[in-house]
């Protein structure tokens, strides 16, 4: 069993089970004990913990992450480190990441891209502007919510998973297919590798396919140094001119050609999203046929060769060309830049003679389809299921979950992309491991735990007298030494107690009862309802919430046992509030009303008739202020904080523009009629 479930970590997070496994940490579903909500803990791993280093980064990284409060970044709420444990506390998210629904769904449609991109850099933008890089953006770190929101995952944490020697390696790049090129050679890196980042997830989710695909990690980052990114259109013809430039200036190779802010992107998008067909003519990537790759070398070869024209008064300014990245600052060889233009070199090469046979059978960029998903099928099934792909039989794996002689793992994986025709390696399961329970009898408990554990094994303790045996050691297993078990299968360790001990019993789990279920489990275990206490929850009205001593925990027989009850979920808090128009304006107008960067209302109005627009937002207590912005005719009008807390929406300070509207000019008739109007007016008061 993990050793952290069941666990209270500083008293106040009990952890409840294992929800994501990763390189450098493990993230558990959580309840905060004190807000009586759920968490999700990101724990690190022992061997990350041990280097000093490593901790006083983390922990200078982690206070500046705490800082950042953006609705498409996942909150965190604490962060702890002591010799046992270091943890950082985020909010819980129900969902499933960007890559898996990429996955599902093949290709989005470009207005489900656009939608999600824009979420994604206005996150980034949110982090940049407080100095804060993410360094691994990735759409496996990014979490789709069912109503469409996207929350960006992980940050900080990543920068620190790379080798300080920055060699480019399988293990030193973890998500190669999505680094800059600055990343891929090893140099200082800015916000601007974010912007290629997510210029990759855009071109996967418009067309289906990662921009460079290879057999190793090398392979791919020395394509993103070095190689051109297939034109978007080839693959979708469906994306619009506008979108597909938009893409391939954020992938620009050269970071001065690229956005330089994820705001300057986001402004090229909101321009796209008010008139899909433009164009706004980034020709960086224009050339589709194989000759493109020698085309470029030509071209900066000449860029390197030929001076650039003299400035009047001036000196002649060497052009910086493409065979400079072969030599730093100071005149020296670039080692790692030399390594990776041999590779491209190759990879040039190797292109240039395939490109005629690729022409006449599925085409350059082509031929591309999902692989099948064969797990839990006979290879003979795959076969003659899928007779279009070749296959070839790796090294038999144990499971746990697929019966003995069908496909427990293929690769690629199902629904990945794969040549037509390519071949699946596939590997047959031997069902589960078989393991014999080791001998323990006489061993020092913990010992013994450990052992078994390092077998593969769940090993429980269990107090027992024992007049032979001395005092905390072993005195026999369940199932008993040389037994045939499965790996992963729980074996009770019995270990002997003091005579004058008393008897110890486990707290059992009474999460999910009644109060009367709650009681009924305690007494089955020989021990006692204590306090009952109503908590505010989401639960329904009379669930336990929480319990003290947390379930798993070892006590004497009778010990009293408190739990909290739900109370339910807490009606939602609405605010209503009237936001005033510009009535001196006498034409139609359009309003646009955003909540946390969200559209939300979009209509024409006419403000001298309409008066004002009356808003009513629900939310519970806990839940953070929202923002509501108001825009007219595209420009910023008033800006509100609606507080769930306080029932109130309250004006933005300095956020007023109201004045700068101006009253529609009147024409010479309007202004009699006016005039007249006026007068009458003053009769009648």
């Amino acid at each position: 069993m993990d050793k952290y479930i069941g666990k209270r970590l500083d008293g106040r997070y009990l952890v409840e089970e294992l929800i994501g496994i990763g390189g450098m940490a493990n993230v558990y579903k959580a309840t905060d004990l004190l807000e009586h909500t759920t968490v999700a803990v990101k724990i690190l791993k022992d061997e990350f913990a041990e280097s000093d280093e490593f901790l006083r980064r983390f922990k200078n990284e982690s206070k500046a992450i705490s800082l950042l409060s953006h609705p498409n970044i996942v909150k965190v709420f604490d962060v702890s480190f002591s010799e046992k444990v270091n943890y950082i506390v985020m909010e819980y998210i129900d969902g499933i990441t960007l890559k898996e629904y990429i996955q599902q769904k093949d290709i989005l449609p470009w207005k489900d891209a656009v939608h999600f991109i824009t979420q994604i850099l206005r996150a980034l933008q949110h982090a940049h502007d407080r100095g804060i890089v993410h360094r691994d953006i990735k759409p496996q770190n990014i979490m789709l919510l069912p109503d469409g929101s996207l929350k960006v995952m992980d940050f900080g944490i990543a920068r620190f998973a790379r080798s300080e020697n920055r060699t480019i390696t399988d293990r030193a790049i973890g998500s190669v297919h999505y680094i800059s090129p600055e990343q891929a050679r090893g140099d200082e890196t800015d916000a601007k590798a974010d912007l290629y980042s997510a210029g990759v997830i855009l071109f996967e989710m418009l067309t289906g396919q990662l921009p460079f695909e290879a057999d190793t990690a090398v392979s791919v980052a020395i394509k993103q140094i070095s190689d051109l990114p297939v034109s978007p259109r080839q693959l979708n013809p469906d994306i619009p001119e506008g979108l597909e430039e938009i893409t391939l200036k954020a992938m620009q190779k050269d970071v001065d050609r690229r956005y330089q802010s994820a705001s300057e992107m986001l402004s090229d998008i909101e321009e796209f999203k008010r008139n899909p067909s433009i164009s706004f003519q980034y020709k960086y990537f224009v050339d589709s046929e194989p000759t493109k790759y020698m085309d470029v070398i030509k071209e900066v070869r000449t860029e390197q060769e030929e001076p650039a024209p003299e400035k009047k008064g001036g000196k002649k300014k060497k052009k910086k060309g493409f065979f400079s990245i072969f030599y730093k600052d100071d005149g020296s060889r670039n080692n790692m830049a030399i390594l990776a233009g041999i590779a491209s070199a190759f990879l040039v090469a190797a292109m240039l003679l395939i490109g005629g046979m690729a022409i006449f059978s599925t085409g350059i960029f082509g031929g591309r389809v999902a692989a099948p998903n064969l797990v839990g099928m006979s290879l003979e099934d795959a076969k003659a299921k899928y007779p279009d792909f070749k296959y070839k039989e790796g090294d038999p794996v144990f499971s746990d979950e697929i019966e003995a002689g069908l496909i427990a793992e293929q690769s690629p994986k199902g629904n990945a992309r794969m040549k037509k025709n390519g071949t699946i390696e596939v590997h047959l399961s031997q069902g589960p491991e078989v393991l014999v329970v080791q001998d323990v009898y006489g061993m020092e408990a913990s010992a013994a735990e450990a052992a078994l554990r390092k077998q593969g094994l769940k090993p429980v303790i269990e107090h027992k007298k024992s007049d032979s045996v001395p005092v905390n050691f072993v005195i026999e297993t369940n199932p008993a030494k040389g037994t045939e078990v499965q790996k992963g299968d729980e074996i009770t360790i019995y270990v002997s107690q003091d005579e004058d001990t008393e008897e110890q019993v486990k707290v059992p789990l009474l999460s999910g009862t009644d109060k009367a279920g709650a009681e009924s489990a305690l007494k089955g275990v020989g021990l006692t309802l204590g306090k009952v206490t109503e908590v505010e929850s989401d639960k329904p009205k009379g669930i336990v919430v929480g319990q003290d001593p947390a379930s798993g925990t070892e006590v004497d027989a009778g010990t009293i046992v408190n739990i909290e009850i739900s109370k339910g979920p807490k009606e939602p808090v609405k605010v209503s509030f009237s936001i005033p128009l510009p009535t001196q304006i006498d034409d139609s107008v359009n309003l646009t009303i955003y909540i946390n960067g969200t559209e939300k209302v979009n209509k024409n109005v006419l403000p001298s008739k309409a008066k004002s627009e009356q808003m009513t937002i629900s939310g519970l207590e806990s839940d953070m202020p929202v923002t509501v912005t108001v825009k007219i005719d595209g420009k910023n009008y008033q800006e509100y904080k609606v507080n769930f807390a306080t029932g109130k929406a309250e004006l933005v300070p300095g956020s007023d523009h109201s004045g700068d509207f101006k009253p529609t000019p009147p024409t010479s008739s309007s202004q009699s009629a006016a005039q007249g109007g006026n007068a009458g007016g003053e009769v009648k008061g």
